[in-house]
């Protein structure tokens, strides 16, 4: 088994370096990461076939080997990501305020790195390099666990980026990875206070769960998305069954795809047969109320665990209400803070779903699946936070970094 105390120490002496390392110096070095993972993409996927070899034999869903599989395209764009950070200004040493006290005392507030972070994440391997990219230009270490499912390749991407950071003159352990996926390992990292400043899972409702209750080093939460689409009853039909079908089925297995629709119950009769077929064309099954399958019976029964989850499969859950204020109190009762939607041509209903949902992201007439760092102009991202501490929403640059107050005086004493 891994000495955990060593990778930690390890982690901590190289966020002490990275902490003062200039912005010219950690471009260098992303620029060396980014070139060397094209340079040894047969490799990369070398490894990362025998992942889906044993993710096939295991009968891994589909959406799930969808996250894990990795080809030529999606090493590029592992290596567009390292490119798009480097393109971002680094934010370490930015005054954030500065004022003079009355009694002469310059404090400012200035932007640092938060120290080293651990990272809990599943399947998949673009994963591996996006965190690393985006902590190490915030001047941080990065300690990244990820699931058996893709270890391979995780193994594979870490010895490429180490070997990078190695000719560049910068200290490798700037990117550790566990290679022992056992939860017990995973737990003891959990536990690691003395050396993770803060931990970061990065999967599904049951990992963060687990991370959430057995962590004793501070935890940024994210991910889980039961996202929802609500049709108001002013919405334009063309639009609402595009942006329902992308949110839906442009990617299924992501944390940003539509989980479930509510429908206002003066256009039901006419909008769900129509967007019944326009899905079910598309393989998806449908899971709706008693309001919904009187219309389309073909449709199965929701559950009230039908309501709460994110399927991440060809499945969506229906509901009809009677209002818009219904229609946010089904949202936020069953949401995961992540990404809710609303199709309206209502400017003051428009306006009250932004203010009164509760999530990271809310979207008028547009697809749920614009939630991501890359879009929302951050750079790849770490993750989606979907709690209200310190960050929420896409994790970019500024979300891992931390602040000091620096203060200039001339002889000043507290009387």
């Amino acid at each position: 088994m891994e000495d955990l105390l060593v990778i930690g120490a390890n982690a901590k002496a190289a966020a002490s370096e990275l902490s003062h390392l200039g912005q010219t110096k950690k471009n260098e070095g992303l620029l060396a990461c980014a070139k060397a993972l094209i340079t040894h993409q047969k490799e990369i996927l070398a490894a990362n076939s025998l992942d889906i070899e044993n993710a096939e034999k295991n009968q891994m869903k589909e959406s799930l080997i969808d996250r894990l599989r990795l080809n030529s395209n999606r090493i590029e764009q592992m290596a567009d990501g390292l490119r798009q950070v480097v393109s971002l200004k680094d934010p370490i040493g930015e005054v954030l305020s500065s004022e003079i006290r009355p009694n002469g005392l310059q404090i400012l507030k200035r932007r640092v790195s938060i120290g080293v972070i651990g990272i809990i994440y599943e399947s998949r391997p673009n994963v591996t390099s996006d965190a690393f990219g985006l902590c190490f230009k915030a001047g941080n270490a990065v300690v990244l666990r990820g699931g058996s499912d893709a270890i391979h390749s995780n193994l594979s991407i870490v010895k490429v980026l180490k070997e990078a950071l190695k000719e560049t003159g910068i200290n490798e352990n700037a990117v550790q990875l566990l290679e022992d996926t056992s939860r017990e390992t995973a737990t003891k990292l959990m536990k690691l206070n003395e050396y993770i400043d803060v931990l970061i899972p990065r999967g599904g409702a049951g990992l963060i769960k687990t991370v959430i209750e057995n962590s004793t080093v501070p935890v940024i939460e994210t991910g889980t998305g039961n996202c929802h689409i609500y049709v108001d009853e002013s919405a334009d039909f063309t639009m609402a069954l595009d942006i329902i079908e992308n949110a839906k089925t442009q990617r299924m297995g992501v944390c940003n795809a539509c989980e479930s629709l509510v429908i206002h119950e003066k256009i039901v009769e006419k909008f769900l047969p129509q967007i019944y077929q326009r899905l079910t064309d598309k393989q998806i099954v449908f899971r709706a109320d008693e309001r919904s399958r009187a219309i389309c019976p073909q449709m199965e029964a929701a559950t009230e665990e039908d309501f709460a989850t994110e399927y991440l499969d060809p499945l969506i859950s229906v509901k009809v209400v009677k209002n818009l204020e219904e229609a946010i109190a089904h949202i936020n009762h069953y949401n995961t803070g992540h990404s809710e939607s609303i199709i309206t041509a209502d400017y003051n209903n428009a306006m009250r779903f932004l203010e009164e949902i509760d999530a990271a992201a809310v979207y008028v007439n547009a697809s749920t699946r614009f939630t991501d760092g890359e879009v929302f102009g951050l750079g790849a991202e770490i993750g989606i936070s979907t709690q209200k501490l310190h960050a929420r929403g896409p994790m970019g640059l500024e979300a891992l970094t931390s602040t000091k107050y620096v203060v200039f005086g001339n002889g000043q004493i507290r009387p």
